[in-house]
């Protein structure tokens, strides 16, 4: 049975082994010099305070692959339930060699068994090499990347660490269950596939946030946590103060909301979120853009008047127990699955 379900996946398995050869080998010739690049110009950022700017030029000169194998991490759990776990039950269906199989002494249980637990494995292993190669070759550039594309920012944490490995177990596992049910390839990858995004877009949104007390906590305004200070001419006597997704002190944290207060700790409403208008004359003073500061002291000033940055974040600290948490509550819903299977089979397929 085992050599029999290796003969129909071995195609699938040497195409993939021979695409992580090839990501392997270019992450390994490139990630030594991403490294060492990092480590220079934190060495000479360090001496004269620049390290804000040299992050931005950093990031921004890798920016593009940066983004690309994050994508392809993504990607992968969600084509390994797609054309390897929906198809791989319901193309036996369709033809009618399943039956042919169950009466060769195989048991129902044995035949599904090897299948799942040879290309299940497969799948997921590959996947988990995957992330753990991009997060290897991905560490400089995390430390640098803007608090959107952070390290716990959602569009990047689920394709670091182990996180990936376990997307991929659940998906090829829900392919397989989808498949039984449906009984047809098409419906079955076009149900899995709106079911896989579906949880995958729940658990950083409901999910992630809550599996530990996130902490809420106020800063004064600077260059970390300020995008910058403009007039609003609409309004006389305003400045609207542009928060980013920062956290002073921490970086890489996952800010989860993010407002500016006023001297009685009152959120300020603003354009958006993250905007807050703050009355101060920009006629003259400090927040003057005709002072001979140039608003350059404004920071200072809104300082004084008590406005405060109010975050609430999950720092940065947190990134491999969420990693391990969120892989075992997707370990769980694998095992729910493979359950379900093993009974569908017994009970209700023929």
């Amino acid at each position: 049975m085992i050599w029999l379900t290796w003969r129909q996946f071995r195609g699938a398995a040497v195409m993939m082994a021979g695409l992580l050869v090839i990501l392997a080998v270019v992450l390994a010739l490139t990630g030594p010099k991403l490294a060492a690049d990092y480590s220079t110009g934190i060495a000479g950022c360090v001496q004269d305070n620049t390290c804000v700017r040299f992050y931005d030029r950093f990031f921004g000169a890798y920016e593009t692959p940066f983004m690309a194998l994050s994508l392809v991490v993504l990607l992968l759990p969600a084509l390994a339930g797609l054309f390897w776990g929906a198809p791989l039950i319901t193309r036996e269906l369709e033809a009618g060699t399943h039956l042919l199989v169950w009466n060769q002494s195989i048991t129902r249980a044995r035949w599904l068994a090897v299948k799942l637990g040879l290309t299940g494995l497969v799948a997921a292993a590959a996947t988990g090499l995957c992330g753990l190669a991009v997060t290897w070759w991905s560490d400089p550039l995390d430390k640098s990347a803007p608090g959107g594309l952070a390290l716990m920012a959602p569009l990047v944490f689920g394709a670091r660490g182990i996180a990936p490995l376990g997307y991929a177990a659940f998906a090829f596992v829900l392919g397989v269950t989808v498949g039984m049910m449906v009984r047809r390839t098409l419906p079955a990858m076009a149900i899995t596939l709106a079911v896989f995004v579906a949880i995958q877009l729940a658990m950083p949104l409901l999910v992630r946030p809550h599996l530990m007390t996130p902490v809420t906590s106020t800063f004064e305004l600077s260059e970390a946590n300020v995008d910058g200070f403009g007039i609003n001419r609409d309004r006389g006597g305003y400045v609207e103060v542009r928060l980013n997704d920062s956290v002073p002190g921490h970086a890489g944290a996952w800010v989860l909301s993010n407002n500016l207060l006023d001297s009685s700790g009152r959120p300020v409403a603003g354009p958006e979120p993250g905007v807050g208008s703050v009355q101060v004359s920009t006629t003259s003073g400090p927040c003057s853009p005709s002072g001979q500061q140039g608003m350059g002291m404004c920071p200072a000033e809104i300082n004084r008047l008590g406005y405060r940055q109010q975050a609430t974040y999950q720092p940065l600290d947190r990134f491999w127990p969420f990693q391990w948490i969120e892989t075992g509550i997707y370990a769980l819903l694998t095992l729910g699955l493979t359950w379900l299977s093993f009974w569908w089979i017994r009970r209700r397929l023929s």
